[in-house]
C-alpha cells in the first residue's frame, strides 16, 4: 500500500514537472490571440499541469465502480426505505439521491441541506434505541473499516468495526438487505487510514446471519468482478487481492 502511494506520487511529480513547458508556451500563445480581444482579460493563474496526461475523468480508486454497482442494485431493488452507514456524500450518495430519497448517519457533521438526503449525526458503535429493526434497505460502502482507530474524531475501540456491524443487523428488519464493502487482501490495520479484512473473515461474521446474494470485487487493477464465487478456493487468497475491495449483497436472515 504505501509502495503504491509512492509511485503514484512520484508520477503525479514526473508528469507535472513535464507539463512546465507546454505550460508556459499555451501562456504566450494564448496571450498573443488575446491581443486585441478584451472580452477574456486573463486574472489569475492557476496551473493544472497533470490534466493533459490523466485519462478522460478520474475515477477515484474503488469509489466510482463500488457506487455505481451498489445504486443500481437499490434502483432495481426497491426498498422502501434506504439507510445509508458512512459511505461518500459525492459518491454512492449523490447517485441514489438522483432517484430516490435516502437517509444517511455518520460521526461526523453535515451542515448544508442536501436534495432528497436526510442526515442523522450518529455513533454507530452506540446505536441510538430508536433504530432497532428500522429499514429494509442499508448499505455500508468503504466505511466500516474505519471505525474505531480515530482518523474521524471517533474513540479509539479494537472492536470498532464488530460493534458497527452488530448495529447494522439491529438497524435492518429481517429479509432485509445489507449492501457492504470494504477493502479485501492479507488482514491487517493500516494505522490511522483504515483496516484491510481477509474474505474468509468476513464470510464468518455474515454467514450465521445473512444470506449472500452475491459478491463482486474490485481487484489490485482496478477491475470490477460481478458476481464472484465466494464458495471457491480463490477465497484463500482473497481473490488475488492485496488492496482490493469486495462488495457483498446480503439478505438479513430471521432471528
Amino acid at each position: 500500500m504505501i509502495g503504491r502511494l509512492i509511485k503514484l506520487g512520484s508520477a503525479v511529480a514526473w508528469n507535472g514537472f513535464r507539463g512546465v513547458p507546454d505550460y508556459v508556451g499555451d501562456y504566450f500563445k494564448l496571450k498573443s490571440q488575446l491581443n486585441g480581444h478584451s472580452d477574456f482579460p486573463i486574472r489569475g493563474f492557476f496551473p493544472a499541469l497533470t490534466d493533459r496526461y490523466a485519462e478522460s475523468g478520474h475515477l477515484l480508486k474503488h469509489y466510482f465502480l463500488q457506487d455505481l454497482h451498489v445504486a443500481q442494485r437499490i434502483f432495481r431493488n426497491q426498498p422502501v426505505k434506504h439507510v445509508d452507514i458512512g459511505s461518500r456524500i459525492d459518491g454512492f450518495v449523490a447517485n441514489v439521491a438522483a432517484f430516490r430519497p435516502i437517509e444517511i448517519l455518520d460521526i461526523r457533521p453535515l451542515n448544508r441541506p442536501i436534495p432528497n438526503v436526510t442526515f442523522r449525526q450518529a455513533d454507530l458503535t452506540a446505536l441510538p434505541p430508536d433504530l432497532k429493526n428500522y429499514t429494509d434497505s442499508i448499505s455500508s460502502l468503504h466505511a466500516i473499516e474505519h471505525f474505531g482507530l480515530g482518523r474521524y474524531g471517533d474513540p479509539i475501540d479494537v472492536e470498532g468495526h464488530l460493534k458497527a456491524l452488530d448495529n447494522i443487523y439491529t438497524i435492518l428488519k429481517p429479509g432485509g438487505t445489507f449492501y457492504f464493502s470494504t477493502p479485501i487482501g492479507p488482514q491487517g490495520i493500516i494505522y490511522n487510514a483504515h483496516r484491510v479484512f481477509d474474505v474468509s473473515y468476513l464470510l464468518r461474521l455474515f454467514t450465521p446471519r445473512y444470506r449472500i446474494e452475491s459478491f463482486s470485487y474490485i481487484d489490485d487493477n482496478d477491475q470490477f468482478f460481478a458476481n464472484a464465487d465466494w464458495q471457491s478456493e480463490a477465497v484463500r487468497n482473497n481473490f488475488g487481492c492485496t488492496y482490493g475491495c469486495g462488495i457483498f449483497e446480503m439478505t438479513k436472515l430471521d432471528a
